[in-house]
């Protein structure tokens, strides 16, 4: 399939190969749809065994990106670049700073911010080049860690399921399976344990492990996360550990946690369905990290911020009243809302043609990326 079938196929605007031999940058930036606003997604770094593969994934990982921003109610499309290169050992200076000119002459269009295989730090260097990018350190204005929003945001979808299934939002009754305690899994087992709940938790990082442990956590193997008899499973880590192999030894009767793609295929999310197991569909769960950085298009503001997330329950509950409302699972109402919320906006404006936002003018003075 041609790269015009592909972006034909999955609705995609514009793909943007970026290429500077001297900086070392091979990068694409795919903008999947501004009918909202301007496109906001992270930068992703990445050993891609191919050009053809890094394509895939920007392209997968954009369109996610316009569903998420839908379904949290924000005024962005949904973009991401790609950076073909080892993070552990391709980073310099002048590649981020390629890359930020790069964004810049999309003229808002496209919005940065940090991801797989990047940090703040990385930020900041894109962030000398282009206006168009946040989550950076707050002394720039930034949002700095998104990792706490986003893990206050799962709570909320928790709280949403719980109401759904037990009619009951105690968190503190429950008992939680968490697959994964880096950064945003730590802090999510930080509040269920301050609501006195019963988690265990599962990562191949004994320090993380071990942090997990010091906040009253108990510990299961890596594998045997799956078998765990808890109310809640919340995968925290990888995607697509919900599959065909792991959805049968599930012992849970709701499924909500922050990791991206946890559904391995749409089949995954139908089985779900089929064994009565609720789920909070991922990209609705965990958009409590682009809440918080969307804030910095306006003026930074945590408390703010704090308030946004907890928008997540009210947004998660309408997914569970579509999918009753229309007889589908979940996974599915979550994609029929994006897309009812897009469609009702687009009718009304055309797509975002770039302009500078107001929080923007004359942060950097009068430079000019070349």
């Amino acid at each position: 399939m041609s790269l015009f079938d592909k972006m034909d196929v999955s609705g995609h605007e514009e793909v943007v190969f970026c290429h500077n031999q001297d900086a070392g940058l091979r990068a694409i930036v795919a903008i999947h749809d501004t009918s909202l606003g301007p496109a906001l997604g992270g930068l992703r770094m990445w050993p891609y065994k191919s050009e053809a593969e890094a394509l895939e994934d920007v392209l997968r990982l954009s369109r996610g990106m316009t569903y998420k921003a839908a379904v949290a109610g924000l005024n962005l499309g949904g973009g991401k670049a790609v950076v073909l290169g080892d993070p552990k050992t391709d980073k310099t200076e002048v590649l981020f700073r390629a890359l930020g000119r790069f964004v810049q002459s999309l003229n808002g269009r496209y919005i940065t911010a940090e991801d797989v295989g990047t940090d703040v730090n990385d930020m900041e260097i894109v962030f000398q080049e282009t206006d168009y990018c946040v989550g950076v350190h707050q002394v720039h204005g930034g949002s700095g860690d998104p990792s706490p929003f986003t893990a206050n945001g799962v709570l909320q979808a928790i709280r949403a399921c719980l109401r759904r299934r037990f009619d009951d939002e105690d968190v503190g009754r429950y008992s939680y399976a968490v697959q994964g305690v880096g950064h945003v899994g730590l802090h999510l087992v930080r509040l269920l344990r301050e609501a006195d709940a019963k988690v265990l938790v599962s990562d191949v990082d004994e320090e993380a492990v071990r942090q997990a442990l010091e906040l009253g956590c108990e510990r299961v193997g890596v594998d045997e996360i799956y078998d765990v008899a808890a109310d809640v499973f919340s995968p925290t880590a990888l995607g697509a550990t919900l599959n065909a192999e792991t959805i049968p030894r599930l012992r849970c009767s709701i499924v909500a946690g922050a990791a991206n793609n946890q559904l391995a295929d749409d089949a995954s999310g139908d089985e779900l369905e089929r064994r009565g197991i609720l789920y909070a569909p991922d990209y609705a769960a965990n958009a409590g990290g682009l809440m918080n950085v969307s804030i910095e298009l306006e003026g930074y503001n945590r408390e703010r911020a704090i308030r946004m997330t907890r928008t997540i329950y009210y947004n998660v509950s309408r997914i569970f009243a579509i999918a009753e409302r229309d007889g589908i699972p979940t996974w599915k109402a979550a994609d029929r809302m994006a897309e009812e919320r897009i469609a009702a906006v687009a009718r009304l404006k055309v797509p975002f043609l770039g302009q500078k936002p107001v929080r923007f003018e004359g942060r950097h003075g009068n430079h000019h990326p070349g």
